[in-house]
């Protein structure tokens, strides 16, 4: 770690849980992060400015006027940018030590598991049960933990799945897939804009807790925020020892 380096996090050093040691650890590590949205946005600025060595970002999508009312990583000057590609200019403005790929597309298949395989931590930001079970079911293969969060309306939602333990459970034991849930979006449900900053910035808190080895993170918890009542709750999450996808 260089001077300038040393200065930059000067604040997570001298924290004795993180020190020289943790941060290092943190500068080493490569993030996948899945969805440049609402969740993404704040998750991705945060690991960038806390010296992650590598960000990976996954998004199809474009930058919308509708977007900037939450999705804080783009600006009036990114519309109609990739969202990836506007994602990578902030997080150089930040942190320009961060290397960062950006992927425009929605990531699938054999892309997926390449991505998942290589990161230290995934982030799943999106917004769809398709892309979530695929990441959870990548996860699960290549032992890989994967902080999960969600938000709609006023109602948000953070849970990790960390496959490296075997009492862990994942997003399959969860919502299972072949079940039926309503699937809701922001553009046609609406979404509180500071809500999608708390629960992502909780997604970083998360992934930074597991690349430093500090404090408990958030595994076999469901942890669910109302922000009109500003209140948390926790529910324990318990493996499925059926489950299709790490139960077997």
């Amino acid at each position: 770690m260089n001077d300038d380096q040393l200065l930059r996090y000067s604040r997570h050093i001298l924290l004795p849980e993180i020190g020289i040691e943790g941060q290092d650890l943190i500068q080493q590590s490569r993030i996948l992060i899945i969805g440049a949205g609402g969740l993404g946005s704040p998750a991705a600025l945060f690991l960038a400015s806390s010296g992650v060595g590598s960000i990976t970002i996954c998004d199809g999508d474009t930058v919308d006027l509708t977007n900037l009312q939450r999705q804080i990583i783009h600006t009036t000057a990114s519309i109609g940018m990739l969202k990836v590609e506007s994602a990578e200019r902030s997080i150089k403005a930040i942190n320009p030590n961060v290397h960062v790929n950006a992927i425009t597309l929605r990531t699938s298949g054999p892309l997926l598991e390449q991505l998942v395989s290589e990161a230290s931590v995934i982030l799943d930001c999106s917004d769809n049960f398709e892309t979530r079970h695929a990441v959870n079911k990548a996860s699960v293969k290549f032992k890989k933990p994967l902080v999960s969060g969600a938000a709609i309306k006023f109602d948000g939602q953070l849970a990790v799945f960390d496959p490296r333990h075997p009492e862990s459970p994942c997003y399959q034991c969860l919502f299972p897939e072949e079940n039926e849930f309503e699937e809701t979006r922001c553009a046609a449900m609406g979404v509180f804009a500071p809500l999608v900053g708390i629960i992502g910035t909780a997604q970083a808190s998360e992934a930074l807790k597991l690349l430093a080895n500090i404090g408990r993170p958030a595994t076999g918890k469901l942890i669910l925020f109302d922000a009109l009542e500003m209140e948390w709750r926790s529910i324990k999450l318990n493996k499925d020892p059926s489950c299709s996808v790490c139960g077997i």
